[in-house]
């Protein structure tokens, strides 16, 4: 592979994670922060990252300590963009910050750097906008938690050229994640569309009464969940029979949520301070029992299906 050298621009959630999975496969790692103290929240996420697979018995203590030594942290750009073969982005999801990131980016780096953003559904053409290489501009969307899930979707923009989606696509296979290829962006790339269309029949399923939050999100853990792991949406609908679901969409489409605004329900709890985990209030009580028993089941399933995407 072509990419020894990258840069990670931000230390949060998503920047320590890819910084992570990048030194992890050997790649030397330059972790760019805006403070001392960003850049000492981000290693400590990867700390806490590395204490968890290394629980799990998924990393030795040599390990650890050969993917801590691969992170450099740093405080410019400039000093980021110094001999490295990719630059990834991953700070706020604001389109001007990133216009702004990426025309000095292009302005630093060699034509033959690959400039690849995190955003989860900005457009890598209005993000390219003010550049003067867009062609070596993509989006590669990690997903949440990016420790433990492997998709990352990788989407062009309308002047991206093959040899940039190539070479992404590479990258993200090399240090372990699960590359999806777009062949056109859409807002909302696939997974937050899909994401987004389910959540907004579930939050219809509660306000008009059908059944309680809880009975709604055990009906998909326990059911169409269940097959999701090995049989997408499409995949599914041939095993079932495109001929079945053609005739249950025939009537059932019709009945279907149709909002084009966000859900009143969940804008009436929002605007009560019900916001979920954050305010420890959404549609579940979220105590600090609770929160620990769930984040510990949602580690122990998303580790086994690493263990099984690994076995592949």
């Amino acid at each position: 592979m072509d990419i020894k050298n990258i840069a990670v621009l931000g230390t949060g959630t998503m920047g320590h994670g890819i910084a992570l999975f990048s030194a992890k496969a050997g790649l030397n790692v330059v972790m760019y922060g805006r403070s001392d103290a960003s850049l000492e929240r981000g290693f400590n996420s990867i700390k806490a990252s590395l204490n968890l697979l290394k629980a799990e018995g998924k990393l030795e203590d040599s390990g650890y300590k050969e993917i801590l030594n691969k992170i450099k942290g740093v405080k410019s750009i400039e000093e980021a963009t110094k001999n490295v073969d990719l630059i990834i982005e991953s700070l706020a999801e604001d389109l001007e910050l990133k216009q702004e990131i990426f025309k000095q980016l292009d302005e630093l780096c060699p034509p033959s750097v690959i400039l690849a953003t995190n955003t989860s559904g900005l457009s890598p053409t209005d993000i390219a906008k003010y550049t003067k290489n867009p062609e070596r501009i993509a989006v590669a969307h990690f997903w949440n938690p990016p420790q433990l899930i492997p998709l990352v979707e990788v989407v062009p923009g309308e002047k991206t050229s093959e040899d940039t989606i190539v070479k992404v696509m590479k990258w993200v296979d090399f240090i372990g994640k699960k590359s999806v290829r777009m062949e056109k962006e859409c807002l909302g790339f696939i997974g937050n569309r899909l994401q987004l269309a389910l959540l907004r029949e579930a939050l219809y399923i509660v306000e008009k009464g059908w059944a309680k939050p809880e009975e709604v999100d055990k009906a998909m853990e326990y059911g169409h969940g269940r097959r999701l792991p090995v049989t997408g949406p499409l995949c599914s609908a041939d095993l079932g029979g495109l001929d079945i679901f053609n005739n249950i969409s025939s009537y059932l489409f019709k009945d279907l949520c149709s909002y084009t605004e966000p859900s009143k329900l969940m804008q009436y709890m929002v605007e009560s301070g019900n916001s979920g985990k954050k305010s420890k209030q959404g549609f579940y009580n979220w105590s600090p029992e609770f929160i620990e028993s769930k984040e510990k089941e949602r580690a122990e399933v998303l580790l086994y299906f690493l263990d099984r995407d690994a076995k592949k």
